[in-house]
């Protein structure tokens, strides 16, 4: 069964928005900077974002990116493609690199 990362809503304000969720949700920002936040909820992430950065979207974490288009790499290790569905929907094909064995 196919996994959802991640819901990406639009918000003009970053700080604002964080705000908002974390004073009334049980989450845990993850990341948090002025263009978008990543908050963690039991059952998955919730991402910000502001217009013109990332269209609002759901991400799919998929094996291999490179299945849907060419992926683009982001800061956080991972890389994605963006899709839209027959309604003009945004999804986000994300691959997310495999923690490193230790030992």
């Amino acid at each position: 069964m196919d996994r959802i990362d991640h819901i990406a809503i639009a918000t003009h304000d970053i700080d604002r928005a964080v705000a908002w969720y974390t004073e009334r949700f049980d989450c845990v920002v993850r990341y948090h900077d002025e263009t978008w936040a990543l908050l963690e909820f039991a059952n998955t992430h919730l991402a910000l974002v502001t217009p013109g950065q990332h269209p609002p979207h759901f991400a799919v974490l998929v094996p291999d990116a490179d299945a849907h288009g060419d992926p683009t790499p982001h800061r956080d290790g991972t890389r994605s493609v963006y899709l839209r569905d027959p309604d003009g929907n945004v999804l986000e094909m994300l691959e997310r690199p495999e923690p490193e064995a230790s030992g």
